[in-house]
């Protein structure tokens, strides 16, 4: 953590503070978490400085804001619909093995 980092996302719900940090961590962003444990200081500090919030280096920023938003409400579009090609069964885009012969989508 350096002084160069700026907060992407804080919210009341831990679990959802850590996914959001393992989303970014696995991109490669170096997320950092702070506030984990504050929210027992609600009420004598200002609840808005209590929450869970995950900072990463300024430079990450525009990046980490689209893979947060994609995390919480899902890709932009969905996939498209595709044809196995081993056994010629349509799929719906959210599949990426073929249900019927179990071959992985082409990418």
């Amino acid at each position: 953590m350096t002084g160069d980092d700026v907060r992407v996302f804080r919210h009341p719900n831990a679990l959802l503070v850590s996914h959001v940090h393992n989303v970014l961590a696995s991109a490669g962003l170096v997320p950092s978490l702070r506030n984990m444990t504050l929210g027992g200081g609600a009420g004598e500090l200002p609840p808005g400085e209590c929450e869970p919030e995950v900072w990463v280096p300024a430079g990450h920023r525009l990046r980490a804001e689209a893979l947060v938003e994609e995390a919480l409400d899902g890709p932009a579009e969905p996939p498209p619909d595709w044809r196995c090609p081993a056994c010629g069964e349509w799929l719906e885009g959210a599949f990426d093995a073929c249900w019927q012969c179990n071959r992985e989508r082409p990418r």
